[in-house]
C-alpha cells in the first residue's frame, strides 16, 4: 500500500506505508541521554516544573513540561489531560497496553544480543522473561490473570506478544542495524519556557550524522489520511532532537505490527517550526483551562477504553473537585504559576500503542 499525499505542512510522507522494508544503519554507542525526572518529581503539584530531574520555579523562566502523550491527551480529550496530569487518578492496567510494554521491552532486549543472533526464534525466547520482570516490578499487573486457573489465558496472551515480535522480522532486519540509542530520554527548552520531553524508541544515526527515529506500535496502523495523529508524536520528537543536536531529523519511522506496516515522513525545519507553534498553542489551552477550570469532555469512540467514564459528566459522572492551586503571581513574577507538569516516569504501559 503506497502513500504518496503529504502528511504535513511542509514535510514529505513517503511512498511507503512498506509491508516489507530492510535498512541498515551506523555502528552502536552506548545509550544515553537527558537524566530523566525522579519518581519525587513526577508528583509535583500543578505549580512546579522540573528539568532534568531537578525542580525549577518560576524564577528559572519554566512555564512548565510536555510530552507527546500528555499533548495528544489534550488534544483528544481536555478532561482527560486534567485527569491524568492534575488529578494524577489511578488507572488500570489493560491487556493490550501491557502486551504493548512487553513486546517494547524484547525489541530494545533484541539489539543487546551479537547481530547473528537477532533472529526470531531468539527474539522468541525473550518473552516470558520480559513479561516475568514487568511482573516482578509491577506486582498489581498480576490481576490481568486472576482468574486463569490454568494458565492458557496466559499462554495465549504471550503467544500473541510472540506473534508481534515476529512479525517485526518482516519489516526489518535488525542483523543489519546498529540503534545509536534506544529507550532515549529526550529534553529540550523552547524559547518560551515550555519545557518538550519524551523517550524514543530508537534512535539510527549514520555515519553522515543522519538520524532516523523509529518507534514502535503494536496496533494496526492508520488508514489513508488519517496519518495525522500518529505523525504529530514523530514530528514532537523531531522537534526535540532538532533543538537539542541542530539539525533535523532525515527520517521519522512507525513501525505498525499490529498490521505488519511501516509509516515514514521526512520532516524538515519549516514542518518543525509549526510542529512547535502547535504545541506552544497547546500550552496556552492548557494554561487557559487550568485558570478557568473549564476541563471539557470530548467524547469519542476512545472513550469505552478510558478508565475515568465513570466520572465523566459525557456519561452522567461527576468529576472529584479540582486540586488547589496557588494564588496568582504578582506583577514582578517571572513564570507562569499554573505550569501544570507532565513529567514521565520510566517507561512501562504503552498507553499509546493500542
Amino acid at each position: 500500500m503506497d502513500r504518496h499525499a503529504a502528511a504535513g505542512v511542509s514535510g514529505r510522507l513517503l511512498p511507503g506505508i512498506a509491508r516489507a522494508s530492510r535498512a541498515a544503519r551506523s555502528t552502536a554507542t552506548p545509550r544515553g541521554g537527558a537524566t530523566p525526572p525522579s519518581a519525587a518529581t513526577a508528583d509535583l503539584a500543578p505549580s512546579q516544573s522540573v528539568h532534568n530531574g531537578a525542580e525549577l520555579s518560576g524564577e528559572d523562566g519554566i512555564l512548565g513540561a510536555l510530552s507527546p502523550s500528555r499533548a495528544s491527551d489534550f488534544m483528544t480529550c481536555p478532561l482527560l489531560y486534567r485527569f491524568r496530569v492534575l488529578d494524577r487518578l489511578p488507572e488500570q492496567p489493560g491487556l493490550a497496553a501491557t502486551r504493548g510494554t512487553v513486546v517494547h521491552a524484547v525489541l530494545e532486549e533484541l539489539f543487546d544480543l551479537p547481530a547473528l543472533d537477532r533472529t526470531p526464534e531468539r527474539a522468541g525466547v525473550l518473552v516470558r522473561p520480559a513479561w516475568e520482570r514487568l511482573l516482578a516490578a509491577e506486582p498489581d499487573l498480576a490481576a490481568l490473570f486472576a482468574d486463569d486457573a490454568d494458565g492458557s489465558a496466559l499462554a495465549g496472551w504471550l503467544s500473541d506478544a510472540a506473534e508481534l515480535v515476529g512479525r517485526y522480522f518482516t519489516l526489518e532486519d535488525p542483523r543489519r542495524l546498529e540503534p545509536r540509542e534506544r529507550e532515549l530520554y529526550v529534553e529540550t527548552v523552547l524559547d518560551s519556557g515550555l519545557v518538550l520531553r519524551g523517550y524514543i524508541d530508537r534512535l539510527d544515526v549514520a555515519a553522515s550524522g543522519a538520524m532516523r527515529v523509529v518507534d514502535y506500535k503494536t496496533g494496526r496502523a492508520p488508514g489513508a489520511g488519517y496519518e495525522a495523529k500518529a505523525l504529530f508524536q514523530m514530528r514532537f520528537y523531531a522537534l526535540v532532537l532538532w533543538r537539542l543536536r541542530g539539525v533535523v531529523p532525515r527520517l521519522l519511522q512507525l513501525v505498525y505490527l499490529g498490521s505488519g506496516e511501516v509509516l515514514r515522513y521526512e520532516p524538515d525545519e519549516a514542518d518543525l517550526r509549526a510542529t512547535e507553534r502547535k504545541v506552544r498553542a497547546l500550552w496556552e489551552a492548557i494554561t487557559r483551562a487550568a485558570r478557568t477550570g473549564d476541563w471539557r469532555a470530548s467524547p469519542s469512540k476512545l472513550c469505552e477504553w478510558c478508565d475515568h467514564k465513570v466520572r465523566c459528566p459525557a456519561f452522567g459522572g461527576t468529576p472529584p473537585p479540582l486540586p488547589a492551586l496557588p494564588p496568582e503571581p504578582g506583577p514582578d513574577a517571572a513564570g507562569d504559576d499554573l505550569s501544570a507538569v507532565d513529567a514521565p516516569t520510566p517507561r512501562q504501559t504503552h498507553f499509546d500503542d493500542v
